[in-house]
C-alpha cells in the first residue's frame, strides 16, 4: 500500500505536519486516526517531564529526540483542530509569534528593561493588559490548577507577593508553619478527616512560603529529597540483606540504626 508521503534524507517541521496528516487520515494508523485531545492529554504530559529528564541528564541526543515526542504531540493536537475547521499549525505559530512581540515591549516596544527583573515586570505587565487583567486576583486565577500543587502554590505565592501579601521576612514565615502545624495536631486530635486534609495542606502551602524566601523552588527541592530518601532506602536494605535482617520483622529502632548507617555510607547529605 502506497501513502502520499516523500521521502528524504533530511525533514522538516512541515514534513512532520504532513506526515501527521498522512498517519490520521482513511488508509492511515487506526490508532492516530481514532486518537482525540482528550485520549491523548496525558501523553503531552509524560513526553514533558521526559524532556525535563534529558535536561537534568545533560543529554543532548536525548534531549533532542524527546523535543521531538513533545513536538509530536503539538501536531496532532494541531491536525485534529485542523480537521474541525477550527485552526492549524501555521495559526499556532502565528499566535505565538504575536504574543512574544507584544510581551516583549522590552524589545519591540519603548519599554526600558536592562536587568532580568525589569524584563520580567514588563512581561508581566504587558500580559496583565493583553489578557485585560484588571486585579491580581486575576492573574493568580490564571495560573492552571492542573500545574503539579507545589509549583502552582509558589506561583500563586509569588503572584501575592508582587502587590505587597507577604511577609517583611523568613521569620514571619516560619511562624506561620508553627502556627499551622499546631493546627494540624488539633485537628488529628477531633479525627476528622476532612478537617486533617484541610490543617495538612496549609502546612504544606506554608512550607512553599518558606522555599521563596529561601529562593528555592519547591518542587525541586522535594524531588531531590526524595531522591536523597530512596538512595538510603537502597542502602538500608542491601545492608539489612548483608547482616541477615528481615526487614519486615524488624523494629523501627534495629531499621533506624541501618538508617544511620546507610547516611554515613552515602557522599550525599
Amino acid at each position: 500500500m502506497s501513502v502520499d508521503f516523500e521521502f528524504k534524507d533530511k525533514y522538516n517541521v512541515y514534513d512532520l505536519i504532513s506526515i501527521v496528516k498522512v498517519l490520521r487520515a482513511p488508509g492511515g494508523c487506526p490508532w492516530d486516526r481514532e486518537q482525540t485531545h482528550s485520549s491523548i492529554k496525558k501523553n503531552f504530559i509524560e513526553e514533558t517531564y521526559e524532556v525535563i529528564e534529558a535536561i537534568n541528564k545533560n543529554n543532548p541526543d536525548m534531549l533532542k529526540e524527546e523535543l521531538g515526542d513533545v513536538l509530536l504531540q503539538v501536531a496532532l493536537h494541531a491536525e485534529m483542530e485542523r480537521e474541525s475547521g477550527n485552526f492549524d499549525f501555521d495559526d499556532i505559530a502565528n499566535d505565538i509569534v504575536k504574543k512574544l512581540i507584544i510581551r516583549h515591549p522590552h524589545v519591540f516596544g519603548d519599554v526600558s528593561a536592562q536587568t532580568e527583573e525589569e524584563a520580567l515586570s514588563s512581561w508581566d505587565n504587558a500580559k496583565a493588559k493583553s489578557k485585560g487583567m484588571k486585579s491580581q486576583s486575576e492573574s493568580m486565577l490564571s495560573v492552571p490548577r492542573e500545574l503539579p500543587a507545589l509549583m502552582r502554590a509558589q506561583k500563586i505565592q509569588q503572584k501575592a507577593a508582587k502587590v505587597g501579601f507577604d511577609w517583611d521576612n523568613i521569620n514571619g514565615a516560619f511562624d506561620k508553619l508553627n502556627e499551622e502545624i499546631n493546627e494540624l495536631k488539633i485537628a488529628m486530635a477531633h479525627g476528622v478527616k476532612s478537617e486533617i486534609e484541610d490543617e495538612f495542606g496549609d502546612v504544606l502551602f506554608s512550607c512553599v512560603n518558606i522555599s521563596r524566601f529561601l529562593k528555592t523552588d519547591s518542587e525541586e527541592a522535594l524531588t531531590l529529597a526524595t531522591d536523597k530518601f530512596l538512595e538510603r532506602f537502597t542502602e538500608v536494605e542491601k545492608l539489612a540483606n548483608e547482616i541477615g535482617i528481615n526487614m519486615k520483622e524488624s523494629s523501627i529502632e534495629e531499621l533506624d540504626a541501618l538508617w544511620d548507617k546507610a547516611k554515613k555510607i552515602k557522599i550525599r547529605d
